[in-house]
Order: C-alpha cells, then sequence, then structure tokens
C-alpha cells in the first residue's frame, strides 16, 4: 500500500488487476484481428504502461487509463484498425515520457512513427503572442497529407479528456471546452463523425453554460415517457408493412443532442416547450449495394401513405452526398397529433459512415471508385497547408472558415434543393440535374437574372437553366467547371465529339487511299500513324477531318503491291539504335563491366552512380550507347515497363577495382566538430577520395550530401557504418544523384 501525496490509499495490486482488465475490455471491442494486430497492439500496450507507470491524471487515477481509453474509441467508436489502436496507446509516449520517436520507429516502423510524431505536441518556443493551441492544431492538420489517421486519434483524445474534463481547474474546463467548440467539434463534424461531434458540442456547452444545459437536460429527462409513448405508436404501422414486405431493418428514435436544442432556441428565439423536433426517427435497411438506394425510395413511399410530408422538407443525400460522404434521406411528416417528426431512411452502409464517417468511408470506397466528395475536401485542405509562411492564428482561422465554406445550397425553379462545391458555376449546377442539360446549356436565369455559363453561384441562389439543341460542349468549358462530375462529362462529351468528327476523317483517308491504290489494312494505317507522328488511329482521323494532315503526300510513299513500306522519309529508328540491335542477341547477351562488349560503348549511369555488388542491368540509349543502371534505380522501374526491349543483362567483373562515384545523405543533431568528426573518418580512416561534401543545418537538425570514391558496395557500406558510430548522426543513407536527363536517354 501505498500514500502518494494528495492522493488517497492506493492498492497497487488491485489497480494491476483493474488496468489488465481495462485492456481486456479494449482487446474485446477490435474485430477481425490478426495474431499479428494482436502482438503490436500488446506490444503498445506494454510499452505504454512501463512509460506512464508512474503517472498520475488530475483525478488522481493512473495514467495508463487514458491511452487505453482513447485506443477503446478509435476502436468501438471510430472503427478504426489495430495500427491507429497501438499509435492511440502510445500517442503521448513520446511527449510525456523517456521514449524517443526513433524508440517507436525501431519497434514498430516508419508509419507508426508517422502517426506518433504527428499527435505529439511541439515544444513551447513561439512568440508569446502566439496560441500554442493553434500551433498544435496546425501540426495536426498538416498530417492530413501524411496520415489521416493523426487526426482521427487526435479527436479520440480530445473526447476523452472532454469527458473526464471534471476534475480539471474551471479556468482550464473553460479553456478546453472553447477550444473543442471552436475546433474539434467543426472537425469532427467535417469528417462525418456526428456522435462524437455531437459528444463534444454537448460536453462543451456544459462547461461554458451549465445552467443551459442542465435546464435542456432537465427538461428532455421530464419529457422522456410522453415523448416514448409518441415514438411507439408513430413507428407500429410502419414497421409492420416493412417486416411484411420482408425487409430485414432496424428502426431507432434518437433525441437531438442537449446543444442542437439550444442552437434551435437560439435561432428561432423560442423557449424549449416551443421546439418541438426533439427527436428524430431513422430507419436503416439492410439491402445489397446495388438496390439501397431503390429501398431507401420505397420504405419512403410506405411513410408518406401513412403520414402527409412537407414538400420542402425533403433532403436527397443519397443521390447528392454531403461533402463529408453523409448519405440518407430525410422527410419531415406530419403525425396524427398534429406534431411535425423527421423520418431519416438509410441503408445498413450508410448508417455505418453517418456513425464513423471517415473511417467507414474509406472502408467502402473499394466498392465505389469515383471521386467522393470528401476526397475533393481533402484535396482542398492540402492546397490550404501548402503555405508553410502564415502564422498559427491566420491558418486556424483560414481552416475553421474552410469547414463551413466547403459547400454551397442553391434551388431549382421548383424550390428543389441541390448541393454543390463552392466555386461552383452554372455548368456545374446544370451537369448535377442531368447531363443532358449540361451539354446543351447556353446560360441561365439566377434569381431571374440571365447570366453567363461562368457565372459564380452564391448560397440561396435559384437557378433556371436554358438549353438550345444546337448548343454542344466546347474545350474552354472544362476551365468553368468545379466539380469532378461535370468535369467528366464534359470531357467525355468532348471525346464523343472527336469520335464523330474522326469518323468523317477516317471515310475520308479510304477514299484516298484507294484514289492511290494502297490496301486499307491495319498494316498501312499503323504505318501512316508513325509517318505523321500521331499517338493513335482516332488521332490520325481527328486531325485528317480538321484539315491539319495533307494526303496529297500518300503519293509519294514507297509501296509495294498496294503495301506501305519504309523510306528515307520514315524514321522509325535512330542509325545509331538500329546499328546496336543489330549486334545483340538480349536472351544471350550479357555484359560484363571491365570487359569489351562487341565493340558497343557503355557507362555508367549518372541518376544511380552503379557500384560493385549492386545488381545492374543495360540500357541502350537512342544515341549514347548503352547505360549501365542499378536494378533498384529510381528510373529502373520505368526503363524496364515501358522499354524493355532496350533492357538488357549485366554484371560485374568480379576481380575488378576501380573507384567510383558515391553519394550519401546523413542527417542528425547538430554540434561543435561534427564535420570534422565525418572529414577524418573519409581520410584518415579509410583513406577513401571524397569529391564534394555540404551540411545545411536549420532549428539543430542538419543535413549532409557527401560524394566520395569507393571500390564497392561493401567498401561503401563500411564507410556508412563508422559514420553511424557518430554522436548526433541518427540516419545514413546512400544518395541517388538523379540527373535531369536521365528519364530521357
Amino acid at each position: 500500500m501505498v500514500h502518494p501525496v494528495g492522493f488517497p490509499t492506493i492498492d497497487l495490486e488491485q489497480e494491476r488487476r483493474e488496468i489488465l482488465n481495462a485492456f481486456r475490455g479494449l482487446m474485446r471491442s477490435t474485430k477481425d484481428r490478426s495474431r499479428e494486430d494482436t502482438r503490436m497492439i500488446r506490444k503498445a500496450f506494454d510499452m505504454a504502461v512501463e512509460a506512464h507507470k508512474d503517472m498520475r491524471r488530475k483525478s488522481g487515477e493512473p495514467y495508463i487509463y487514458h491511452p487505453i481509453a482513447v485506443a477503446r474509441i478509435c476502436s468501438e467508436e471510430m472503427g478504426l484498425g489495430a495500427t491507429s489502436i497501438a499509435c492511440a496507446l502510445l500517442h503521448d509516449t513520446v511527449e510525456d515520457t523517456h521514449i524517443s520517436l526513433q524508440d517507436i520507429e525501431d519497434l514498430f516502423g516508419t508509419k507508426v512513427r508517422t502517426i506518433i510524431d504527428g499527435l505529439t505536441k511541439i515544444p513551447e518556443v513561439f512568440d508569446e503572442n502566439a496560441s500554442i493551441q493553434a500551433e498544435n492544431f496546425r501540426k495536426m492538420i498538416l498530417t492530413i497529407s501524411d496520415d489521416i489517421r493523426v487526426v482521427l486519434i487526435k479527436l479520440a483524445d480530445r473526447l476523452h479528456n472532454m469527458r473526464t474534463l471534471g476534475s480539471m481547474r474551471p479556468d482550464k474546463q473553460l479553456k478546453i471546452a472553447s477550444e473543442t467548440k471552436f475546433l474539434y467539434a467543426p472537425l469532427a463534424h467535417r469528417l462525418g463523425l456526428y456522435s462524437i461531434k455531437s459528444e463534444l458540442e454537448d460536453l462543451s456547452l456544459l462547461y461554458c453554460e451549465p445552467e443551459v444545459y442542465h435546464m435542456i437536460e432537465s427538461n428532455l429527462k421530464s419529457t422522456k415517457d410522453v415523448r416514448n409513448r409518441f415514438i411507439r405508436r408513430f413507428m407500429q404501422p410502419i414497421k409492420d408493412v416493412l417486416a411484411q414486405e420482408g425487409y430485414h431493418f432496424d428502426i431507432k428514435a434518437r433525441t437531438k443532442s442537449v446543444s442542437s436544442i439550444w442552437r434551435k432556441m437560439q435561432v428561432k428565439g423560442v423557449p424549449f416547450e416551443e421546439v418541438y423536433d426533439l427527436f428524430a426517427i431513422r430507419i436503416i435497411v439492410d439491402s445489397p449495394l446495388e438496390i439501397e438506394k431503390s429501398d431507401c425510395w420505397h420504405i419512403y413511399s410506405i411513410v408518406t401513405d401513412f403520414y402527409q410530408p412537407s414538400p420542402d422538407r425533403l433532403r436527397d443525400w443519397i443521390s447528392t452526398p454531403r461533402a463529408n460522404g453523409y448519405e440518407s434521406l430525410h422527410t419531415t411528416v406530419m403525425s396524427p397529433q398534429g406534431r411535425w417528426v423527421e423520418v431519416q431512411i438509410r441503408s445498413k452502409r450508410m448508417d455505418e459512415i453517418a456513425e464513423k464517417g471517415l473511417a467507414a468511408h474509406y472502408k467502402y470506397k473499394e466498392s465505389n471508385s469515383d471521386e467522393t466528395k470528401l476526397d475533393r475536401w481533402l484535396a482542398e485542405i492540402r492546397d490550404l497547408l501548402e503555405n508553410p509562411d502564415v502564422n498559427a492564428m491566420d491558418f486556424v482561422n483560414e481552416f475553421k472558415a474552410n469547414l463551413f465554406a466547403d459547400e454551397i445550397y442553391v434551388f431549382t425553379p421548383k424550390g428543389e434543393l441541390r448541393v454543390l462545391p463552392v466555386g461552383s458555376t452554372i455548368l456545374d449546377f446544370a451537369y448535377d440535374i442531368h447531363t443532358d442539360i449540361g451539354n446543351t446549356c447556353i446560360g441561365a436565369k439566377v434569381n431571374n437574372r440571365l447570366v453567363p455559363l461562368s457565372y459564380q453561384l452564391n448560397n440561396g441562389d435559384q437557378l433556371e437553366i436554358i438549353t438550345s439543341k444546337k448548343q454542344k460542349p466546347h474545350d474552354e468549358w472544362l476551365r468553368f467547371a468545379q466539380s469532378a462530375r461535370a468535369k467528366q462529362k464534359i470531357k467525355s462529351a468532348l471525346n464523343d465529339e472527336k469520335k464523330n468528327i474522326a469518323s468523317d476523317g477516317k471515310e475520308l483517308l479510304e477514299r484516298k487511299m484507294r484514289q492511290f491504290n494502297l490496301k486499307v489494312n491495319a498494316e498501312n494505317i499503323l504505318f501512316l500513324e508513325k509517318y505523321f507522328h500521331q499517338p493513335n488511329s482516332t488521332e490520325l482521323y481527328f486531325r485528317i477531318a480538321k484539315g491539319k494532315i495533307d494526303l496529297s503526300k500518300l503519293r509519294d510513299l514507297e509501296q509495294v503491291n498496294g503495301v506501305l513500306k519504309s523510306s528515307v522519309k520514315v524514321k522509325t529508328k535512330e542509325k545509331h539504335e538500329r546499328h546496336v540491335y543489330s549486334k545483340i542477341n538480349k536472351k544471350e547477351d550479357t555484359i560484363i563491366i571491365g570487359e569489351d562488349f562487341k565493340n558497343i560503348q557503355y557507362q555508367m549511369a549518372q541518376c544511380c552512380n552503379p557500384l560493385p555488388g549492386d545488381e545492374i542491368f543495360g540500357f541502350i540509349t537512342i544515341n549514347e550507347g548503352i547505360k549501365v543502371h542499378r536494378t533498384n534505380c529510381p528510373n529502373a522501374e520505368n526503363l524496364m515497363s515501358k522499354m524493355d526491349y532496350r533492357c538488357i543483362k549485366a554484371r560485374w567483373k568480379s576481380q575488378e577495382l576501380i573507384e567510383r562515384l558515391a553519394a550519401i545523405k546523413i542527417n542528425g543533431i547538430d554540434s561543435i566538430g561534427l564535420v570534422n568528426k565525418l572529414t577524418e573518418i573519409i581520410s584518415n580512416q579509410h583513406n577513401v577520395n571524397m569529391k564534394s561534401i555540404s551540411f545545411e543545418t536549420e532549428d539543430g537538425i542538419f543535413e549532409g550530401r557527401i560524394k566520395v570514391m569507393v571500390y564497392d558496395t561493401e567498401h561503401l557500406e563500411q564507410l556508412m557504418r563508422k559514420f553511424e558510430q557518430v554522436d548526433g548522426v541518427q540516419r545514413v543513407l546512400r544518395w541517388d544523384l538523379q540527373e535531369e536527363d536521365s528519364l530521357n536517354e
């Protein structure tokens, strides 16, 4: 038994059992775990327990309960996998304990290190007037481009902190709750984590305006029984029909969150008693992907058979999902008691996306290859992050604005709501309605005012599209369109138009070929593609139809019995290439470095500088003989996949000892005399000739690039091992010297 200062007597053995029980609860919440996943989570737990063993939270409980709880939120409430769970367990180790990012990488790999790095708060070394939390938030958002799981785990961390905020000082409670309401709740909303967003808002309201929170909570409790009776009566006839028709379904009634009720009271200026839509009925149908939309609409018709819908309260998020991936069909109907009731209809898949947001979105993404609106938003966030010079608070304000400025709401002439990306034009709206309307659009009336195709839409605009049968898409339309849907439809229409024109060109070419006694066959068409430098037959026919190709040249081409043959005018290969190819048998020949190869010149490629011991191959260039590359050269995949016919086997002559150029990149923590130590290793210990050395230092971290002359890979690796032993050096890598012309050989 121990007595830490300020805390009552603690039974450590009992605590240990409770910690293990909490961990077992976490493991039970994880699904589809492999043995490898279990080992990784267990290893992360063991490391976290050891690292946090002497730490306690403000409440007095062992600190390890916090990472376990965060991991459980990731698993149970977000549906994240083993990597995220392990990172959640470790998320405070680097910031608060002796464990380093390098320790994390050594035990769990680079991916876990990247996530933990993103979760680790940056040091408080900024200007005193800057908000440290803003810098932390900016760093977290920057990691969206590296790994979105950083943001999801951070939200889980914030949610648990809010759930346990009661043990903090009132001033701390207010600060953290305000931050949560300002940044984290909108972020959860944007990522589709609706239940987490609602809880963050409710908890923020609890600490920012406790009287309001308790008043609404008390009213909800006192009206609970009446509400439940009403819901049962309302749902019963719908349940009966759905069961008769053989649907597998679940019906839930969800009371609106305290914060959303408070928002409605403020916006409408009404007391609690006059907020009528306190709850929503949710119908979740278990349907296959291919029929889930039609099932949802059929259930909509069943609901509206019993209850009269409000024509202007239909929200079709199935045909047009929201930017965060949310899909559902919402309608508001009138009950027999004279109350409006919101009904939400969705499939099981849609419900999982609505509940677990981004994690579920990526789970189901494979079944839908189209770019989603969530992907579009993530791309926009990356654009926002491209300016690294903006200060933290400006960044947060820009990001905050972006959270809500992602989509605009516009209306058809009949009042139907349409949701489009910010910056959308008339064309985006036209294609959102129907492809044919988009293709024939010549303009629009916006709020009864005539506007051109390039007009940028504003929230609340009402549009009437004007079409003409004579209209067709033009190339410049691609500049006006913002949505992926509109751009794809325009490109498709332009391609169709091109094919129609190409068919005229094909007819023209065939007529001309017969005139010059040429056979119309695949061999001759392929010849003409190369002769006129066209990538394919469609482009050839299109340019002929547009008058860009002079068909009178056909009479000057050499032919034998109607088949076109190569002439001096057709240069399919350079003379050098043909000369080299004629000497090489690709199946049997191997270049042995250090020996003559059929009097053909060969040399080491500068992009990767192969050394004896490297796996290599030869590449026949257009006019520089054969270049020898490493098989793991940055350009090797491109050369071997696209131009395999120009690649040849190569190997080293074992006894050869010739110095060759190699490059090394060194990263680490800067210290006095470091460069001297490295140069001393090069000159004294290994008798290696140094060609060049350069170092750059920023905020105490250095990156050095050294070019040396070595005999082979073993010689190079010995040198690199010596560098690794120098204090402060964190990583030593072989550096590929990419020359600009390496891909144009």
